[in-house]
């Protein structure tokens, strides 16, 4: 009898578990980043005062529904991606935003993997907005998820 309540309760306890992480890749997570000139590295050339932008994103499933928004860059912008690297330093596009990009600007990038997730939850990740001027980045990012 107490093989068979334990039995049943490791049962429960594993259908709770495939539950709870069913539930966790349907939950909704948001993304933000305020962009600006300070923070791309090297340094962007030419830039106006007021050069600035901010990125909002919703994650469903792999799901992700952006808006990015920006003003004052030195010409239109050329493409924006999300990028792999901390704060101050530079890495690989993972995600392609727009290219080229107007402000505001909306779209929808599918397929984004968990481990893209994992880095932009945990500040490992940036948005960068690319001009002629700045082909390495005029405004960038770092995205924080909540």
């Amino acid at each position: 009898m107490k093989r068979l309540i334990v039995l049943s309760a490791v049962a429960v306890l594993g259908v709770l578990a495939v539950a709870s992480v069913a539930i966790g890749k349907t939950a909704v997570v948001t993304f933000k980043a305020a962009l600006n000139a300070a923070q791309v590295t090297p340094h962007p050339k030419g830039t106006k005062p007021g050069a600035s932008g901010t990125f909002k994103a919703t994650l469903t499933g792999t799901t992700l529904k952006w808006t990015l928004t920006y003003t004052n860059l030195t010409g239109p912008a050329s493409a924006a991606h999300i990028h792999l690297g901390a704060k101050g330093k530079n890495g690989m596009a993972l995600v392609a935003l727009c290219s080229p990009c107007k402000s505001p600007m909306s779209g929808t990038a599918n397929s984004v993997t968990d481990d893209e997730v994992a880095l932009m939850m945990k500040g490992g990740a940036y948005v960068n907005v690319h001009t002629d001027k700045n082909p390495e980045g005029e405004i960038r990012g770092a995205i924080t998820g909540h």
